[in-house]
């Protein structure tokens, strides 16, 4: 399988692959099929805490969390517009009228989330007082990448993307926009990027205008806005001519990352076809039906490429929030196992993950091993430290901290986990 690291191939020291297979992460498997990536315990610990910081920010910021189905009619995506410009993209339809006579039309998995979230919208009438409405999903969605093209988490087939839509009203749409921006580079930076490029997109008219939908003060007004917003926020960018999509204007923000190579990140698009096309509509003030402006946004791209890249940016030394093992106990004897069993139920109560190397290899291959395995914090436990009921730790980066007591250690560890700190 073209994304699976075969011996022949030429692979760096700091590919996220070759981490990821390190550290125990995730792997592929030609039985499942190219592009699908399969999260092993330790992988799913950094997946799970990246989503929880995710959710918990954006209910802070307002958005309400929905769920929807990986698969919809063909009606669905006919309407939404997919099937007319996304279809090389999409997995070929299964016919469930060959099991269900009663089924009527063939059935697509999801490529994107937009038109699940519009029609959740429209299960109801809303109030302008009730907008801007703000929904966000962590959901998979399935595109079918040339195989040439797979590389590990960098480009799959199976997307968890960290999606929401926004929907306000027009007078709302350059407050919402800005709030994304701030939102989405306070997020980004929480993960240590600071560097970012933005790339606003835009149409090329150059013969070109049935490329587009056909709703020219919309186009103007949005563009203008959004140079508007980029402007009083002092955000420099460049102008990708031709780069919009068929429904509106986007912007692109790429990280930038140590070595100067840009990571897409987050995506802000305006869309001004679904709303009318599914017939999303507010009350307006003057007791009238008004169409809303809609909002594509996402802050991570995806999930699997945002950990990728990630990988590769801290060399797989993860900040102890997100390591899956976050200290290592190390019994020197079998005569040290209670008290090793003690000291991981104490971190265990607070909310330390750590483990317990019960390899029976020696302790300096037990120390190699932790190193190998950037765990961030290794305690060894012998008679010195169970007679004097003190802890000496090992960290990641070399250091050492001796004679100090269980309870200093925990808050130490507990308080770099609260603030995400990269140091330890």
């Amino acid at each position: 399988m073209n994304n699976i690291i075969n011996e022949k191939q030429s692979i760096s020291e700091n590919d996220h692959r070759r981490i990821g297979k390190e550290l125990d992460l995730f792997s592929f498997s030609e039985y499942v099929g190219s592009g699908l990536a399969l999260w092993h315990p330790n992988g799913a610990i950094i997946r799970n805490e990246i989503e929880s910081f995710w959710k918990k920010e954006h209910q802070k910021a307002g958005y309400k969390y929905v769920y929807s189905p990986i698969v919809g009619l063909k009606q669905l995506w006919e309407k939404s517009g997919h099937l007319e410009h996304f279809a090389d993209c999409m997995y070929p339809p299964m016919d469930m009228s060959l099991k269900d006579k009663k089924e009527q039309g063939a059935y697509y998995v999801k490529p994107m989330s937009c038109p699940f979230h519009v029609a959740i919208y429209n299960s109801s009438v809303h109030s302008y007082k009730e907008l801007p409405i703000k929904y966000c999903e962590l959901g998979n969605v399935y595109r079918y990448e040339a195989s040439g093209g797979l590389q590990g988490l960098l480009r799959v087939r199976c997307i968890s993307q960290d999606d929401a839509h926004i929907i306000c009203r027009q007078d709302q749409f350059m407050e919402e926009l800005s709030k994304v921006f701030d939102f989405g580079f306070a997020f980004n930076k929480a993960f240590g990027y600071d560097k970012f490029k933005v790339y606003f997109s835009v149409r090329d008219l150059d013969g070109k205008k049935d490329k587009y939908i056909d709703n020219e003060p919309i186009w103007k007004m949005a563009e203008q806005s959004i140079e508007q917003v980029l402007k009083d926020k002092n955000i420099s960018y460049d102008i990708d001519v031709g780069g919009a999509k068929f429904y509106g204007p986007a912007i692109d923000v790429k990280a930038v990352d140590k070595n100067g190579k840009e990571w897409q990140c987050m995506t802000i698009q305006l869309d001004m076809n679904l709303p009318e096309k599914w017939g999303m509509y507010y009350i307006g003030e003057d007791g009238q039906k008004h169409i809303p402006i809609m909002l594509h946004r996402a802050i991570l791209g995806s999930i699997e490429r945002f950990i990728g890249v990630y990988l590769e940016q801290c060399e797989g030394k993860l900040p102890v929030w997100l390591s899956p093992v976050q200290v290592k106990i190390l019994p020197i004897s079998d005569r040290h196992q209670n008290a090793v069993a003690k000291l991981q139920e104490k971190l265990s109560e607070n909310d330390i993950r750590a483990e317990i190397d019960n390899s029976g290899n020696s302790i300096s291959y037990q120390i190699r091993d932790a190193v190998k395995k950037k765990i961030p914090y290794l305690i060894v436990i012998g008679d010195k430290e169970v007679e004097n009921n003190c802890i000496s730790v090992r960290l990641r980066n070399g250091e050492q901290i001796n004679n100090i007591s269980l309870a200093d250690f925990i808050k130490r560890v507990s308080e770099k986990i609260k603030n995400k700190s990269f140091d330890l």
